[in-house]
C-alpha cells in the first residue's frame, strides 16, 4: 500500500447520489450474482453460501477493487492507489492495542445482543425469502454434502471472509469514499456506515445491529485518519465469526458423511 499524504481540499467530494451509488451498488451486483448462482452451486454438490463466496471473490472484490484502481489511473496516469486511498495517517503503536479490542469487543455485544431481534426479523419482516437465504438455515441437511466439497468452500470462505473481503471493503468504504464524504462536516462517518449497512442486500435483517456495531469503529477511523484500526477490527472480528462456523459446521456433521 502506498503510502502518501494528500490534503483532503484536494480532494474532490462525492455528491451524495453519486456517494449512494457507488456505496450501494457492489452490494446490489453481489446479492444478484449471489441468487443466480445458488442453484448452480447445489446442483454441483455445494451448499448454498458456496454461492455467496464465489460473489465476493468474482464480483465484489473486482468491482471495489476496480473502482479504485480505475481513479488512481485516471489521477496518477498509472495503475496506483496513490492519492486514492486516503486516511494513512500514523498512530503510536500502542493505540492500535488501545483501540482494536475496544471497538472489537462493542461490536461482538452489539451482534450478540441483537441476535433474538435479528431472529425475529428473520421470522417476521423477511420471511417471505427462501430458506436458503438465511444463515441459520446452513446447518440443514449439511451431511447431505461431501466433506470434500465441504473443506473447499469453508477454505474460499475463510480467504473471502476473514482476509481478501474485508482488506478490499476497507480500502473502498473507509479509504476511499469516506473522505470524500467529508462534505457534510461530521456527518460523515453515519452517512458511510449506513450505507455501508444498507449495501449488505444479502443479510438485510441485522441493519440495527450492523449499524450500531460499526458506528463507532469508522468514527475512530475518521478521527484518527488511520483505516488500518477498522480494517484490522474488521478481519479479527470475520476471523471470530468464520472460525465459529467452520466448527459448527463440522460438529454438526454425522460420522458417516462421505469424502
Amino acid at each position: 500500500m502506498e503510502s502518501i499524504h494528500v490534503s483532503e481540499q484536494d480532494i474532490q467530494p462525492h455528491s451524495l447520489w453519486q456517494s449512494i451509488a457507488l456505496h450501494l451498488l457492489p452490494g446490489v451486483l453481489l446479492t444478484i450474482f449471489f441468487v443466480l448462482a445458488v442453484p448452480v452451486v447445489e446442483n454441483k454438490g455445494f451448499p448454498a453460501p458456496f454461492a455467496l463466496v464465489l460473489a465476493i471473490l468474482f464480483v465484489l472484490i473486482p468491482f471495489e477493487l476496480g473502482v479504485l484502481f480505475y481513479e488512481g489511473k485516471k489521477r496518477n496516469g498509472t495503475f496506483s492507489l496513490r492519492g486514492i486511498v486516503l486516511y494513512q495517517e500514523k498512530i503510536p503503536v500502542w493505540q492500535y492495542f488501545l483501540l482494536v479490542p475496544a471497538l472489537l469487543f462493542w461490536l461482538i455485544i452489539c451482534f450478540s445482543l441483537f441476535t433474538p431481534v435479528d431472529n425475529f426479523l428473520i421470522k417476521t419482516v423477511f420471511s417471505w425469502l427462501p430458506a436458503w437465504f438465511i444463515p441459520s438455515n446452513w446447518l440443514t441437511n449439511i451431511g447431505q454434502y461431501s466433506r470434500t466439497n465441504l473443506v473447499v468452500v469453508m477454505t474460499l470462505y475463510a480467504i473471502a471472509n476473514v482476509f481478501t473481503g474485508p482488506v478490499v471493503e476497507d480500502l473502498y468504504f473507509r479509504g476511499y469514499l469516506l473522505p470524500r464524504l467529508s462534505h457534510p462536516k461530521g456527518w460523515a462517518p453515519l452517512i458511510n456506515t449506513v450505507l455501508f449497512s444498507l449495501y449488505h442486500f444479502f443479510s438485510p435483517w441485522q441493519q440495527l445491529s450492523r449499524i450500531l456495531g460499526l458506528l463507532p469503529m469508522v468514527y475512530v477511523v475518521a478521527w484518527k485518519r488511520n483505516i488500518y484500526l477498522g480494517l484490522i477490527t474488521h478481519c479479527l472480528l470475520n476471523l471470530l465469526s468464520t472460525v465459529s462456523i467452520i466448527v459448527m459446521i463440522f460438529k454438526s456433521l454425522p460420522a458417516t458423511t462421505n469424502l
